[in-house]
């Protein structure tokens, strides 16, 4: 579980990143997931982007994400979901305490 102070700090990291899924009409799966997954073990923090067009609830499908994944939510700021999962191999980002 992150703290208030770890989640300002990956928020002020993820400002500048772009976000690299977009969920869509057909909304998420299993292969999303995975994909995800990975992409948190090379990164360790992602944005996703919810389309305009996108069935779900954009705070359900930030939930799903995150449980499915086994990431940490840190934001969901307009239709832009940001996540974070430390890294077992790559670990580049040092949470503050």
């Amino acid at each position: 579980m992150l703290t208030g102070k770890q989640k300002r700090f990956l928020r002020s990291k993820a400002h500048h990143l772009d976000p690299i899924f977009q969920v869509g009409k057909g909304g998420t799966n299993e292969n999303m997931y995975g994909q995800i997954r990975d992409a948190l073990e090379a990164r360790e923090l992602i944005k996703v982007s919810v389309l305009q067009n996108c069935e779900e609830d954009k705070d359900t499908v930030a939930e799903n994400l995150s449980k499915r994944s086994g990431a940490e939510l840190v934001q969901v700021i307009g239709n832009t979901i940001v996540l974070y999962k430390e890294s077992k191999e790559k670990k580049t980002i040092e949470l503050p305490s």
